[in-house]
């Protein structure tokens, strides 16, 4: 598949998890995801991640630092934290992003994420402090 085709079909796939409940370490469609279960499963969705594992947003940007980009374009990955990346977010169309927030470690159930209105969510990038990385998983290595 080409690369741009992938871009497209990830970015499909992010708009259907739109609205899903933020769940603590959650990584499938059935229960919820945390921010970096949801854009580990956009990116095993397009085979940019092998179908086994699991990684923190952390961990996501130690295998996709060698990728960074100055423009956040779609398909890109938006990440906060200094030194350690503590947040994750996948870039749905230019200047917005989906990921996965409101929740914390406490949020264990459905019915936790309604209480904390934790969720799936669409947002402006510019409405959060600046991001510490982009990267952008797409791109092929020089």
């Amino acid at each position: 598949m080409k690369t741009d085709t992938m871009r497209d079909f990830a970015v499909t796939i992010a708009w259907k998890m739109w609205g899903m409940p933020y769940i603590w370490g959650g990584d499938d469609p059935i229960d919820g995801y945390d921010c970096s279960g949801l854009a580990i499963e956009i990116l095993k969705s397009v085979n940019l991640l092998p179908r086994k594992g699991d990684w923190t947003a952390d961990g996501l940007y130690k295998m996709f630092n060698s990728k960074p980009v100055t423009i956040a374009k779609p398909g890109c990955l938006v990440l906060w934290g200094n030194p350690r990346k503590t947040h994750i977010e996948f870039v749905i169309r230019e200047g917005f992003t989906i990921g996965a927030s409101g929740g914390g470690s406490r949020t264990m159930t459905r019915e936790d994420a309604i209480r904390q209105n934790a969720y799936v969510k669409i947002r402006p990038i510019a409405t959060r402090s600046t991001p510490s990385a982009l990267v952008d998983p797409f791109e092929e290595n020089l």
